[in-house]
Formats: structure tokens, C-alpha cells, sequence
């Protein structure tokens, strides 16, 4: 494996859960990690900088506390940034995240080296997420410490590249830390990562189907109700191609194949004024109602506490290992 050496011996199942716009929040966090697996949120779940270093206090005096508590260590945990032109707190976000040394940083819309030599000068970790051969060769040159190879199928922002080839490919010029994202919802999908060429399994759409996540209860209901052919593929609703639910899109009163086309600078911008709306705003998001979703949905069908879903991950992941054996 490839995996740096701070995570080496800290993660009971070689995964992360992935950053999701309005789920992520310190529980899902703090029980990630405290279930042996890295938790991530995006810095942009709060509607501001000041909320967002309230929940890195959170999440560092949880695990802190755990820690003491148990004697066990728990994986450490990850923020995301958008590093984009239109996102303005990524200065005032960036040095919080050096202030309270965030184990991880995920950067996504650009790999700026300024913002990985400010993670590196703590000694924190920075991965990136890329949907080519092209942008990981260009992430690579920035000198990041990971890639996260974002394939087809993937929930949210997502890739139209079959694993197989991109894991492939980028294997050929990268021997660093590789992370696979795209419709891992079993344990035996990321014992399948890993056999592919992947250190890390990066899942995101079963992580929303916990209790500790942050969204609606009748999103999680239409999760449970898909399956692969209700995602769509589109970049008319963020500014950037993603994979949604049909049936959030329709249920908004739109025609999925009708969506009027969206210009990619907004997308921080409609980010932050989802996470506006997630704190109680009046403010309508883009997002509000139109629900992110990997074609992995139809392998969910339940929803667990973080806790039950590691575990049973781990026994699949464990029952796949031996059936190779």
C-alpha cells in the first residue's frame, strides 16, 4: 500500500467517507472516526468561518475525549475546500484549517500549490479529487500528497471514466496515495478498490444513509427507493457535471432533460448559499430540493448508525478478502 505514514495502522477498514454538501456534519464526523474510518465534511457546510471553527472544536475535542476515555485512537478526519475563484472564504478558511492542523485536507476545482505548502507547514496531508488522467498529472505537479480518482457513477461531482482504466492509467505515473470513488455502498467494493490498484475506498452515498447524517429523512427515503437508473448525469444544476437523484429533480417540478444550462463559476457561491439554507435561512438553494446521489443507491437498503454500517462493511470486507485467499 501506498498510504502515508500517519494513517498507516489508524483505520479499521481502508476508507473514507467523503465530504457531502449539506449531509456531512461533526456526529457523522466524530462517528466515522471513532468506527476506525476518516470522516470529512466540507468547510462550506457552514454558513460561515466562525461555524465552521466551531465544529472543528467539535470534532477535535470529541475525538480528544474519546481517546482519553477508551485509549483507543481513532482515524483522523478530513475537511474539504473548494479552491475556486468564486469561493471567498477559502483564504479565512485555509488558515483555520492550518490554525487547528486538520489532519486531511480534500481539495476540490483546483490544485493550488499555495494551499498545499500552507497544509504541509503543519505537516497535514492534502488529497485531491480529479475525473482524468489530466488533472491528476496537473495535482501531481502541485505536489499533492494524495489523488482521488472520481470515476463513473460517483455521487455529487463526478467522472464518466470507467475505474478500471483510470486506476490503471493513473498508476502509471503515480505511486503515491490513490483513493477510488464511485458507487462503493459494500464492503466487498472496497476489498474490490483495493485489488484494483486503490489504497483507500472514498464513499460517499452510503454515508448519507446513517442516522448521523445531516439531510431529511425523506432523502434518505428516495435513496432506499432507487436505484442505478434513477441518477442523472448532468452540469445544469451546480455548474459542474454530477450525479443526481431523478426523482429530487422531477419532485422539483423540473424535466430533468429540460434543465437550463448553469455557468461553472457559480458553483461556490450556490454551495454557500446551500449551507445558508441547511442553518435556517429563507434563502432557496440550488440545491435545496435537488439531491446528490451515486449509482450506487441500489445496493442500500437500510439505515444504520455509523457504527452498525462499519461493521457490517468490515465483515463483508473481510468475507470478500477470503474468498481470494
Amino acid at each position: 500500500m501506498a498510504l502515508p505514514e500517519s494513517l498507516q495502522n489508524r483505520l479499521r477498514l481502508p476508507s473514507v467517507a467523503a465530504p457531502m454538501f449539506l449531509a456531512s456534519g461533526p456526529q457523522l464526523v466524530i462517528e466515522t472516526c471513532k468506527a476506525g474510518v476518516i470522516g470529512s465534511f466540507p468547510a462550506l457546510n457552514q454558513r460561515s468561518s466562525e461555524g465552521f471553527e466551531a465544529w472543528l472544536n467539535e470534532i477535535n475535542g470529541a475525538l480528544s475525549d474519546y481517546e482519553k476515555e477508551t485509549g483507543k485512537t481513532p482515524a483522523p478526519f478530513a475537511v474539504n475546500l473548494i479552491v475556486h475563484k468564486t469561493n471567498p472564504r477559502l483564504q479565512q478558511d485555509l488558515e483555520l484549517v492550518v490554525k487547528h492542523k486538520v489532519p486531511i485536507v480534500i481539495t476540490s476545482l483546483g490544485a493550488v500549490s499555495a494551499v498545499i505548502d500552507a497544509v504541509h507547514s503543519y505537516g497535514g496531508l492534502v488529497f485531491h479529487d480529479v475525473i482524468n488522467v489530466r488533472h491528476a498529472k496537473k495535482a501531481a505537479e502541485a505536489g499533492v500528497d494524495g489523488l482521488i480518482a472520481v470515476t463513473a457513477g460517483a455521487g455529487g461531482h463526478a467522472g464518466t471514466i470507467n475505474p478500471f482504466a483510470l486506476i490503471g492509467e493513473i498508476r502509471q505515473f503515480w505511486d503515491k496515495a490513490l483513493l477510488l470513488s464511485g458507487s462503493i455502498s459494500r464492503g466487498s467494493d472496497i476489498a474490490a478498490a483495493l485489488a484494483m490498484g486503490a489504497d483507500l475506498a472514498y464513499m460517499g452515498t452510503r454515508f448519507i444513509n446513517t442516522r448521523e447524517a445531516l439531510v431529511q429523512d425523506n432523502y434518505k427515503q428516495m435513496i432506499l427507493d432507487s436505484s442505478a437508473s434513477d441518477i442523472f448525469y448532468t452540469p445544469n444544476i451546480s455548474g459542474v457535471h454530477a450525479n443526481f437523484l431523478r426523482p429530487s429533480i422531477v419532485a422539483a417540478g423540473l424535466v430533468p432533460e429540460q434543465l437550463e444550462p448553469k455557468t461553472e463559476t457559480n458553483v461556490a457561491e450556490e454551495l454557500s448559499v446551500d449551507a445558508d439554507h441547511q442553518q435556517g435561512d429563507k434563502t432557496q438553494g440550488a440545491w435545496k430540493d435537488i439531491w446528490s446521489a451515486g449509482q450506487g443507491v441500489g445496493n442500500i437498503h437500510n439505515i444504520p448508525t455509523v457504527a452498525e454500517l462499519v461493521d457490517s462493511l468490515e465483515a463483508q470486507y473481510q468475507q470478500a478478502i477470503a474468498q481470494f485467499r
